[in-house]
């Protein structure tokens, strides 16, 4: 059983037009059910990345966040990096894509796709890392 994510400091922002554009993507790869699993990878100009996709499966220790319809998917070690964020889809001229404004990242590259993590984030994954 997944957790659902429900305490304010846990929480995820999803905005209106992320929300809209996940349904979108889930219509159009014919996978109604799936949800957005979000993560963090090393790597990146900055140290860590951001990763989407879609994902029909959630595992014991996932954190789902559900709002307006659809369904966001995060591992728990991927959470303490999240935790606060907020997920926004923006389409003008100059770029188009998911936006992540995290509240743990200490700099973020220019492209907005990586970023350092704050102290006290860093401290809390190596934690769990090493409990784990």
């Amino acid at each position: 059983m997944s957790a659902l994510i429900t305490n304010t400091s846990e929480q995820l922002i999803i905005t209106d037009p992320a929300v809209e554009r996940i349904k979108s993507l889930l219509v159009k790869e014919h996978r109604p059910d799936a949800g957005l699993r979000l993560y963090i990878s090393g790597g990146g100009c900055a140290g860590m990345s951001y990763g989407m996709s879609i994902d029909d499966s959630v595992a014991a220790d996932d954190a789902v966040v559900r709002t307006k319809g659809v369904k966001v998917i995060v591992d728990k070690l991927s959470l303490i990096y999240l935790r606060g964020s907020k997920i926004d889809y923006v389409e003008n001229l100059q770029t188009s894509g998911f936006q992540i404004e995290n509240p743990n990242a200490a700099s973020s590259c220019g492209c907005g796709l990586s970023f350092k993590a704050t102290k006290d984030a860093s401290t809390q994954a190596k934690s769990l890392s090493e409990n784990s």
